[in-house]
């Protein structure tokens, strides 16, 4: 071993100190297991002084309890599977506000990160092998093998696209709702040549599409209307930016399907000196972080994340604890947050 401690015999690095058990504290301090179990699982019975003994040798020796092995001796591991794209702002968002509120009510998330290499087939697999007692999915495969057996033994919540699957609690935001407002305000502003960039691929795209489309129609300019076929990704941004540098006549205003699309627009569009606002209003949706970075100031249709959250908490928890009404599907709320990005209609040549 390496004279200083920090290599093994042969020179690598040394093996990590094994973690204490309770028959550590125990032997530590002359007593039974039984009693260190006892204290640590705050059950009755123990003298006041052993308690504060074992307590401050589980702390001196630096013991954690074993949540894992504990879960397994119970029939339930009040665990919520969360089925998520790991490169969407706005689904992580929502996910980081779900560990805390789900904690509230006495429940931990399972994360399953849906990517290129790990698709909702193989993330719910595993979240089932983690003995969830609900999932939680944006966006899911029908097609998933695995899905199609979460539904067969547990509650599925679906959030990020409306569905009418039979048996599954549905939470989107109201998009028809979004997109009015975002119209509605450039509109106000003089616009009257709004195009559209998203869709209308996928459902999420599809439907979002169809609410512009209906927006424009009922603010008297469905002539007006035009779709930039693209993704949702920062890429499919900048490729619809191109799209429109090409034109010799634009539209005054865009909405994007999502910030990340948005934000690759803005991009394309400053390398063009193309100016924002002055020359085109951009409009995103999600209002997730990257709309309220200081050199974006994008607006953007905000999705209210504690609302999408509490929505799938009440939804999950109350079919675990036993809720077998009809399937319930949330529409809530969508605001429009107004930036930088957005002002008066250039004048038309």
């Amino acid at each position: 071993m390496a004279e200083d401690g920090t290599g093994s015999a042969n020179g690598g690095p040394a093996s990590p100190a094994p973690l204490p058990t309770m028959k550590d504290i125990a032997e530590h301090l002359g007593v039974s297991r039984p009693l260190v179990s006892m204290v640590l699982r705050n059950v009755p019975g123990p003298s006041a002084q052993s308690r504060d003994r074992i307590l401050a040798a589980a702390k001196e020796l630096g013991f954690r309890p074993n949540a894992s092995a504990r879960l397994l001796r119970q029939s339930r591991t009040r665990m919520l599977g969360v089925a998520f794209l790991l490169e969407n702002p706005f689904q992580v968002r929502v996910v980081e506000r779900m560990f805390v509120k789900a904690a509230e009510r006495g429940f931990a998330l399972a994360l399953g990160p849906v990517t290129e290499e790990r698709p909702i087939d193989a993330v719910v697999s595993e979240l089932i092998e983690e003995r969830v007692e609900a999932l939680i999915a944006f966006n899911p495969d029908l097609g998933s093998a695995a899905l199609t057996e979460a539904l067969r033994l547990m509650p599925v919540t679906w959030m990020g696209e409306w569905t009418d699957e039979p048996g599954v609690d549905n939470i989107h935001v109201n998009e028809i709702d979004g997109l009015r407002r975002a119209v509605e305000h450039l509109v106000d502003l003089g616009h009257r040549d709004i195009a559209y960039v998203g869709g209308p691929g996928g459902a999420v795209g599809h439907s979002r599409a169809e609410a512009y489309r209906a927006a424009m129609a009922s603010a008297g300019l469905k002539k007006h209307a035009e779709i930039i076929s693209t993704g949702f990704s920062e890429e499919d941004g900048a490729a619809a930016a191109r799209i429109l540098i090409g034109r010799e006549h634009r539209p005054t205003a865009v909405i994007c399907c999502g910030d990340q699309c948005a934000v690759g627009l803005l991009a394309v569009l400053s390398h063009s000196n193309i100016a924002v606002p002055g020359e085109l209003s951009v409009i995103g949706f999600d209002d997730s972080f990257l709309a309220s970075l200081s050199y974006h100031q994008l607006t953007s249709v905000r999705q209210d994340v504690d609302a999408t959250v509490d929505a799938a908490l009440d939804s999950v928890i109350d079919r675990v604890e036993g809720d077998h009404g009809a399937r319930r599907v949330i529409a809530t709320d969508a605001a429009l947050i107004v930036r930088a990005t957005t002002g008066p209609a250039r004048v038309q040549n």
